[in-house]
């Protein structure tokens, strides 16, 4: 039993390796420059950084986008996700189809998403065609606040997929006698949900919710391929200020930047474990 617990680990070294060195070591070291000062001697200055940044309007508002953003998209691509899943589960076998073709914007590259993307958006594009198509004025989709429209439904589209897949797995394990003792007592599709699906796939569900508000605040990505390093202050992210702040090499705003938004992320996901603990409590 020993040596086989030892050969899993020789097997596992290379990766953790790899996640030491270039995150786990990294994360830890920036904490000093987030202490000093950025001069030549490199003073140490203690949380004087994270006072400031905290009253700079442009963090401010990257974290209250960034945390908008993430708040709208998590929760479309969960509720999504879980209703599409339903209804393929729903047309097994003959659903393979759809299981697969719901799986391709997740593995096309960015590059290609954005060239369909901007034409789909254009001021003559696609989706202003059918606007101007049923009696509506045409929308600068691109520009402004309304930027925030083809950001959010590029993310869905390009995550919706593999969390399909998460749930329909998890689908697939619920035993069918449960849902057809439940429809000769009467319950109908909501009832079954709420009832029976839910409870028996909540740590399945949960996963989902941290696994799509993690890659939701990674937004930056789509933000800045339509938006630029600039974009609207109503999809400025905070990864922008960080990227910005990167490029005039003022590390003590990025990482002070990036340590008070890990604290606040792992504030939140404490909470949500604490929720999914007090749920399966609740549902066992």
């Amino acid at each position: 039993m020993f040596r086989k617990k030892r050969s899993v680990w020789l097997f596992l070294l290379p990766g953790l390796a790899g996640l030491m060195l270039f995150y786990i070591v990294p994360f830890i070291g920036g904490i000093w420059y987030s202490l000093t000062d950025g001069s030549y001697e490199n003073r140490f200055v203690g949380l004087a950084n994270y006072a400031a940044i905290w009253q700079n309007e442009m963090f401010l508002l990257g974290l209250k986008n960034t945390m908008a953003l993430s708040l709208i998209c998590a929760p479309l691509v969960w509720a999504l996700s879980f209703v599409i899943a339903a209804l393929l589960n729903r047309l097994r076998p003959g659903g393979a189809f759809f299981r697969n073709s719901i799986l391709l914007p997740y593995l096309m590259p960015s590059s290609a998403m954005l060239l369909i993307w901007l034409l789909l958006f254009d001021y003559g594009g696609v989706v202003n065609r059918m606007v101007a198509a049923f009696g509506g004025e045409r929308v600068m989709w691109l520009e402004g606040a309304q930027l925030r429209v083809p950001i959010v439904l590029l993310f869905v589209w390009k995550n919706l997929g593999f969390a399909v897949v998460i749930f329909l797995a998890a689908l697939q394990t619920v035993p069918e006698p449960l849902y057809e003792y439940a429809e000769l007592e009467g319950a109908g599709f909501l009832r079954q949900t709420f009832g029976i699906t839910l409870p028996l796939i909540v740590p399945s569900a949960f996963l989902i919710v941290i696994l799509e508000w993690i890659n939701a605040f990674k937004i930056f990505k789509e933000v800045y391929f339509i938006g630029g390093a600039y974009p609207d202050e109503a999809v400025y992210t905070l990864q922008n200020y960080m990227n910005n702040m990167y490029g005039r090499l003022n590390y003590q705003n990025v990482t002070t930047a990036a340590y008070s938004f890990a604290l606040i992320v792992f504030s939140l996901f404490g909470a949500l474990f604490l929720l999914q603990r007090t749920l399966q409590r609740r549902f066992s």
